[in-house]
């Protein structure tokens, strides 16, 4: 699983390298990048080990009605929230202090934005691997975890660069 996350690390660094002209041209967007990139990872890595957890501990009869991915689905969900509400605000801060002009709604738009897209693709790709990994016996912790921490890397930047792109904003 380790020469994977490489490769989707390779990946990230190759993306961020081929856009950095729009990192360079929007300086608040630097500064939140590296938390939008995690927000991502950590909450899908989060979401993994709950999922796993209880996977293990045999509540994983029906993924449709099953309160614990519904319930733990919704406290990433929450997390994931309140952190790009904070980033924002925080980056808005630093860029008001610098002297620039950044408002702070078109940095939630963007944040949200890219939020969105690591709800979709990173929490879809937890619930699979997660039942994969459960499936075939493999542990969790060494197949789910760190797939989901660089596939979050992967969205996030792919999500910001999206967002960009979508909102016109060069």
């Amino acid at each position: 699983m380790l020469i994977i996350t490489c490769f989707l690390a390779v990946g990230v660094g190759q993306i961020m390298g081929a856009e950095e002209h729009i990192l360079v041209s929007w300086p608040t967007l630097l500064i939140m990048l590296p938390v939008l990139m995690k927000i991502g990872g950590d909450t899908g890595s989060m979401f993994g080990a709950r999922l796993s957890s209880a996977f293990h501990l045999g509540f994983s009869n029906n993924i449709k009605d099953n309160p614990v991915i519904r319930n733990n689905l919704i406290a990433v969900l929450i997390i994931g929230f309140v952190s790009i509400v904070f980033v924002c605000i925080v980056a808005f801060l630093i860029d008001f202090y610098r002297g620039g002009h950044t408002p702070v709604l078109l940095l939630i738009t963007v944040s949200a934005c890219v939020y969105l897209i690591d709800v979709v693709f990173v929490y879809t790709m937890t619930i699979a691997l997660s039942f994969i990994s459960h499936r075939y016996g493999l542990d969790p912790d060494d197949t789910v975890i760190p797939i989901i921490a660089s596939l979050g890397d992967l969205s996030g930047v792919v999500g910001v660069f999206i967002a960009v792109l979508l909102l016109y904003l060069l």
